[in-house]
């Protein structure tokens, strides 16, 4: 008798699992099926060709960034070894007029020249390297008589005068210098300034 009721039980039990399992196997299934999209055949070759494209594009972006990347590099370095070799071609040519004076200046400590000699030859070698600046597009800033101009002029001194309009350079001091348009060196000069006229005269 007990034997019975225990395996009614039993039935009872497995019977109540199973039609919770299947009742959690129906919900289960619908909602993967609200989930679901149907689409057609044709639509979803479409998406996984895009996928396809989308991931071919990631690629090559990628690419594209590790060569940005690597010219970067690359002209980074050649600017830098611009920076430091630029200067070659000038002082290849300078040398050559170092290499004038130092023999001048031999000749001239042996006496085998005369000063007249000896100032010709410098002279020659002023010339040689005023060509030289000037194959390298360096030219003299005007200065002498022109009007006094902040950007080319720097004044070291006004002196007062009725000789000369105001603000002219009436004296060069020091050369300056530029190169095309971009002044390397301002020349250094004296400025003209108007005499002060109306001073009050001490009383007696």
């Amino acid at each position: 008798m007990n034997g019975h009721k225990k395996s009614f039980f039993h039935k009872e039990k497995n019977e109540e699992v199973t039609e919770i399992k299947t009742a959690a196997e129906k919900v289960a299934e619908k909602t993967s099926q609200e989930n679901m999209v149907t689409i057609k055949e044709s639509e979803y070759q479409a998406l996984l060709a895009e996928k396809e494209q989308v991931k071919e594009l990631k690629e090559r972006l990628m690419r594209l960034q590790a060569d940005f990347e690597n010219a970067r590099k690359r002209l980074e370095k050649e600017k830098a070894e611009f920076l430091r070799y630029a200067n070659e071609e000038v002082i290849s040519d300078l040398l050559i007029v170092l290499d004038d004076l130092e023999r001048s200046l031999e000749a001239a400590e042996k006496k085998h020249e005369d000063y007249a000699a000896f100032l010709k030859g410098v002279e020659m070698i002023l010339a040689h390297l005023y060509e030289i600046l000037k194959n390298h597009h360096v030219e003299a800033i005007e200065a002498k008589g022109k009007q006094f101009d902040p950007h080319l002029h720097e004044a070291l001194l006004q002196v007062e005068t009725d000789e000369f309009p105001e603000g002219t350079v009436m004296e060069e001091l020091q050369k300056g210098y530029k190169i095309e348009d971009r002044v390397i060196r301002t020349a250094k000069v004296k400025v003209a300034k108007a005499k002060e006229t109306g001073k009050n005269e001490e009383v007696k």
